[in-house]
């Protein structure tokens, strides 16, 4: 693999790439090492067992396709990709060596932690428990003749700055803890503490204790971030893949506890509140109650509770009653800084925000029954479904997909009728073509062009573009649920779509460009992003069978659990 340097490595491992090839048992949680970190840092994260992790890592099938893949390749063009080169190169050319994957691996000891101060210049301190006689095996401390020695409390360290760069690396033993710093203050700071100096450490600052002792025993990783320092940082605000910055602003920190246990892999996230909010328990009970109307073999679901009438109008909307092509959505971001030297950007750049679908919202009087009627009648909770299907003759894919709303009070169907009528008309026809409803069993149909079918049951109403659909919902309101109240649940089955998706996507892509995708020929050109970039990372991740996410909100703070089901 190309230079990194060592905090990405680890922080990738905690945001998923690695987490593809860790198996093994890891020993009970021992007192965490942010009692070393001095304070300031804008994150924190440990692992358990960092060599355990990062040798399953290096020997897993998932590296192994992953470095060969679309994906990796499109990620090596990237400006972050070229960005953490310079990084590296800086790194190298300061502490005389490069700190390659034999770096890594020669400085991973099993309790780790890595403290990230400052991330436009990458200023991190790296500790972790690692015997003496080992670490000074490595390339590291056999090179400290060329590193000027200084001391802090009594303890000598190492240290090299690079004078072009101004990069600064520095390094020492302590009582079998390896430590690694590129700036001499954090490191001299680390030996005050590991020396029993009462400075303040990372632990004892309002952000960190409060969320920390929010939660229970650390995960096998743990990750615990400073939001207010964060989201005010333009390097994040740029290279945060969500791109749901102002979401985040109301929030003053947030852990995130990774487990790893055989076949599932369980991330409990808590974010703190900066101001409490009211919750009300009608929304998350109705959640529960609809998730019993999701069927077992759907590919991605969706419940969410206490929805606004506008978020409704929008999901029918594009899910169902008007799922075609238009200008994009207007950005409510506002313009990204740009950390360039001038240069302009490309369609390789994984930064882009090219992942949001564009959708032209029905204005006019059209949509004003559907508003009235849920205006009158406000969706306790909402349930989304698509599966993918393939035609009987196995070339084309297409997409189905539900909606399910539960009222605060019992539907009336003609109502609901006639405003849907009402809004797909404009659209379909100029006159009464298209836009009768026929009966089925237990749901009614348009019977023109318009895949749209209905039902109604009491408080429960649900839309879709399939009548197998809607059956399979509706018999399932016999069931009784098992789910627990919550702000939302949503699911994806991986196993079930993988294939179908690089499918679909892949006849979209070759439609779009005219040609075949990705058939050799021109090396230099970009893979196409769903059938070829995205499509290879799921590849990758082929074990990966399904992924569950619970959303809790309690008022001051939220509480998220990511669950991944894997089959081997």
């Amino acid at each position: 693999m190309k230079r990194i340097v060592m905090l990405v490595l680890v922080v990738a491992l905690a945001l998923g790439v690695s987490l593809a090839a860790y198996r093994p048992f890891l020993p009970e949680a021992a007192p965490s090492l942010s009692r070393y970190a001095p304070s300031g840092a804008l994150l924190y994260l440990e692992a358990r067992d960092f060599s355990v992790i990062l040798n399953a890592w290096n020997n897993s099938l998932e590296k192994r396709e992953w470095v060969t893949s679309n994906n990796y390749e499109v990620f090596s063009r990237s400006r972050l990709f070229s960005r953490l080169g310079e990084a590296g190169n800086q790194f190298a050319a300061a502490a005389g060596l490069p700190p390659n994957m034999n770096f890594v691996s020669q400085a991973a000891g099993k309790q780790s932690a890595v403290a990230l101060y400052d991330i436009g210049n990458l200023e991190f301190l790296y500790i972790t428990k690692l015997a003496s006689a080992d670490a000074m095996q490595s390339a590291l401390w056999q090179s400290r003749a060329k590193f000027e020695t200084r001391e802090a409390a009594g303890i000598s360290f190492y240290f090299r700055r690079d004078a072009q760069s101004e990069r600064e690396v520095a390094f020492a033993l302590k009582d079998d803890f390896l430590l690694l710093a590129t700036r001499e203050h954090l490191m001299a700071g680390a030996l005050q503490l590991l020396a029993g100096t009462k400075n303040q450490t990372v632990e004892a600052e309002p952000w960190f204790a409060q969320a920390s002792s929010a939660t229970g025993q650390a995960g096998d990783l743990r990750l615990v971030l400073n939001l207010e320092k964060l989201t005010a940082s333009p390097h994040f605000r740029s290279y945060w893949v969500q791109r749901n910055v102002a979401d985040l602003k109301q929030y003053t920190a947030a852990v995130s506890d990774l487990f790893l246990a055989g076949k599932e892999y369980r991330e409990e996230r808590l974010l703190v509140k900066k101001t409490a909010t009211q919750i009300t328990d009608s929304g998350p009970a109705a959640v529960a109650d609809l998730a019993r109307l999701v069927p077992e073999d759907t590919g991605v679901f969706e419940l969410r509770a206490a929805p606004s009438e506008g978020k409704v109008l929008v999901l029918l909307e594009t899910k169902l009653l008007a799922p075609h092509i238009g200008p994009g959505v207007a950005s409510e971001l506002a313009p990204q800084v740009a950390l360039t030297s001038g240069e302009t950007g490309n369609s390789t750049d994984l930064e882009t925000r090219i992942d949001v679908a564009p959708v032209v919202h029905v204005t006019g009087d059209s949509a004003q029954p559907l508003k009235a009627l849920l205006h009158g009648n406000p969706a306790l909770a909402t349930l989304q479904l698509q599966s993918a299907e393939a035609d009987k003759d196995g070339v084309f894919v297409r997409i189905h997909s539900a909606v399910a709303l539960l009222g605060t009070s019992d539907w009336n169907e003609a109502a609901v009728r006639s405003a849907l009528v009402d809004f797909v008309r404009p659209a379909l026809t100029a006159g009464q073509l298209g836009v009768a409803w026929q009966p089925g069993s237990g749901f009614a149909q348009l019977d023109g062009l318009l895949p749209l079918v209905l039902a109604v049951n009491g408080k429960y109403l649900v839309v879709s573009d399939d009548a197998a659909l809607v059956t399979t919902v509706l018999s399932r309101l016999k069931q009784k649920s098992t789910a627990k109240p919550a702000s939302l649940i949503a699911g994806f089955s991986h196993a079930r779509e993988r294939e179908r998706f690089a499918r679909f996507t892949g006849q979209l892509d070759a439609a779009n460009a005219g040609a075949p995708i990705l058939a050799g020929g021109d090396s230099s050109a970009a893979p196409a992003f769903l059938s070829g970039n995205i499509a290879s990372f799921s590849s990758v991740l082929s074990a990966v069978s399904s992924e569950r996410v619970v959303v809790r909100d309690t008022g001051d703070r939220v509480l998220e659990s990511v669950t991944y089901e894997w089959s081997r």
